[in-house]
């Protein structure tokens, strides 16, 4: 266990306690109220928070389109993030799986001369030199999840923890075929789209965390982060493994149709953790009438905080519960553990897949 916390430790520069860690932690940071600050000779002296109004600025903000419960909650959160701010006009652009037709949207913001841009590429390699023109253009840009293939092509990037995602359920499977007493488990993996880094990902940490405990993987199947993928790779791995222990699926959109392939197929003999932390599996899990016992979140209120870096970036500003006078170059969000004792806390977060 001490390796995999060395990993994990190791993953970003800083790191929130989930959704509602990294909102804590960045309201903290940049407070509408006033703080007292010890001055020389143990004084308090009244200090101007972050939060103050700043400059008027225009936000760009550019994501895939919103065909996945995640992508649709990532817009959704940027827009009413943005909205909180008397100086801030948000320039959104049409939400696209063309890359090309990003590119070229990304590029009218450059035009535009938009004073930050928060974009999501829905490839980031493919995205990286229109991040590196903004750059060279003097507009800072917040990658937001999808890293770039250059750093040089962002000011800032915040986003979630995959391998942490994957090191999480696996912690929790692994604890729970402790308690059951299972010793040779069968544990199943649906994953998203295999051939992504962030799916790859998520399989390691997954699979350190099992091997910590002296369990591995048994079988392994892939979806495409859809409803009717999840559904069909299901149906194909019960009918290929008569006895399950315990299952992960990556992804809560995709689970829908996972679980709809575990009912229809009357399976109740395992237990089931999903991924990124959707409504209706929180549902599901604080009803506690089947197999999902729990699900590891992967927020997307990291929009949210990706627009509050921009405004502070933009504004010239730090955050000012840290040291530097600077936002950090790199912002992880960590992955909870959401179960039936703590899903009332992370309900208000979910999106609905």
């Amino acid at each position: 266990m001490a390796a995999l916390m060395d990993n994990l430790g190791r993953r970003r520069l800083l790191t929130g306690a989930g959704a509602a860690g990294a909102t804590a932690f960045l309201a903290a940071c940049t407070s509408n109220a006033e703080s007292s600050a010890p001055a020389a000779g143990g004084q308090t002296t009244a200090v101007a928070t972050d939060n103050a109004p700043g400059k008027p600025i225009t936000i760009g903000f550019s994501a895939p389109e919103a065909d996945h419960g995640w992508i649709g909650a990532i817009t959704s959160n940027a827009k009413s993030q943005a909205g909180k701010y008397s100086e801030v006009t948000l320039d959104a652009v049409e939400g696209t799986n063309d890359v090309n037709q990003q590119i070229s949207q990304v590029e009218t913001l450059i035009d535009k001369k938009v004073d930050a841009i928060v974009l999501l590429p829905f490839d980031g390699k493919a995205l990286t030199e229109t991040g590196l023109k903004a750059q060279l253009a003097g507009i800072p840009v917040v990658n937001l999840d999808r890293v770039f293939a250059d750093p040089r092509a962002a000011r800032t990037w915040i986003g979630g923890d995959n391998y942490g995602m994957g090191a999480a359920a696996g912690t929790y499977i692994a604890d729970q075929m402790k308690s059951k007493g299972i010793s040779e488990p069968v544990i199943a993996e649906i994953q998203g789209i295999a051939n992504l880094p962030l799916t790859q990902e998520r399989s390691q940490g997954f699979a350190d965390a099992l091997g910590e405990a002296g369990f591995k993987v048994t079988n392994q199947v892939s979806a495409e982060f859809t409803v009717e993928s999840g559904q069909q790779v299901t149906a194909d791995l019960l009918q290929a493994a008569p006895h399950i222990d315990a299952l992960w699926n990556h992804d809560d959109d995709q689970g829908v149709g996972v679980m709809a392939a575990i009912n229809q197929a009357g399976r109740d003999e395992f237990i089931m953790v999903g991924g990124a932390g959707s409504s209706n599996m929180m549902k599901l899990i604080k009803s506690d009438n089947s197999v999902i016992k729990a699900t590891v979140t992967y927020p997307p209120s990291m929009a949210s905080s990706a627009i509050n870096l921009a405004r502070l970036i933009a504004n010239g500003r730090g955050m000012s519960d840290l040291v530097e006078p600077d936002v950090p170059a790199s912002i992880t969000l960590s992955s909870a553990t959401v179960t039936k004792a703590n899903v009332d806390q992370y309900l208000p977060l979910a999106f609905p897949s």
